[in-house]
């Protein structure tokens, strides 16, 4: 009963959820602590590495939305923001269900309250190799149309949110705490009324359209062929070993 009323960053985690990034925070420069770059072998085997990196905000290029629909459910998807820097390298930011060893997710059990919400920062290797090659699910990868300067002040109240998380726990919650709600209040706070309440937000497999419509998104082509040009599943897992991943998986 405990759990129903108070959350807590003191549980015995799985392992690639065991441990909390947070940022230094400076005038043009901001220290990511604990980006995970976990080894893979399947999706329950694996080793699990850490690093840290200074990024340098005024290097800060473009955000990209990833979405990864659910299999035996379209309707619903993890999404996910990856942040580009000049020196091409990428981030990804995540807000997940924190799982403890032997738990798996239900999107039932997460509107009882039984998940802790965490934000995973991993590199695109781990967050997107993971979901392609171990999982065998579907990923998208779409440009948004966020200059530099807009994509700087979401990187920097993610990185926000990120230590907010490490300092006080939150329950994780289907519907109105969840990666889609997450990403959106990031978005409102920012530009307020920027994206409007749409069902399309609690279902999230159909937030790229809503995306599109609202023109976050590059619009220049029709949504379908640019969903089918976001779909990076075969050269991400193709790429998997190439020092070129980011750039390959965007060509």
């Amino acid at each position: 009963m405990s759990r129903l009323l108070t959350p807590s960053h003191d549980r015995d985690w799985s392992p690639d959820l065991a441990v909390l990034p947070f940022a230094d925070i400076g005038e043009d420069k901001v220290t990511v602590r604990n980006i995970r770059h976990c080894a893979y072998e399947s999706d329950s085997d694996y080793a699990v590495n850490y690093y840290d990196k200074q990024f340098d905000l005024r290097k800060t290029r473009s955000v990209d939305f990833i979405i990864v629909p659910f299999k035996d459910t379209p309707s619903l998807a993890h999404t996910m923001l990856s942040f580009g820097f000049e020196d091409g390298e990428h981030v990804v930011v995540s807000a997940e269900a924190r799982l403890e060893k032997g738990e798996k997710y239900s999107p039932i059990l997460g509107e009882l309250r039984q998940y802790e919400l965490m934000y995973v920062v991993a590199d695109e290797r781990d967050a997107i190799l993971r979901r392609t090659k171990h999982r065998d699910a579907d990923v998208y990868v779409y440009r948004t149309i966020a200059t530099p300067e807009q994509t700087r002040e979401l990187f920097l109240d993610v990185m926000r949110r990120v230590n907010e998380l490490a300092e006080v726990p939150e329950f994780y919650d289907t519907l109105s705490n969840n990666c889609t709600t997450n990403i959106v209040r990031h978005l409102n706070r920012i530009r307020p009324g920027r994206v409007p309440y749409d069902v399309r937000t609690l279902l999230p497999g159909f937030s790229d359209g809503l995306a599109y419509e609202i023109g976050l998104l590059d619009t220049s082509l029709p949504f379908q062929e640019a969903r089918r040009r976001a779909r990076v599943t075969e050269i991400a897992n193709q790429s998997a070993d190439s020092p070129h991943f980011s750039a390959l998986i965007r060509r």
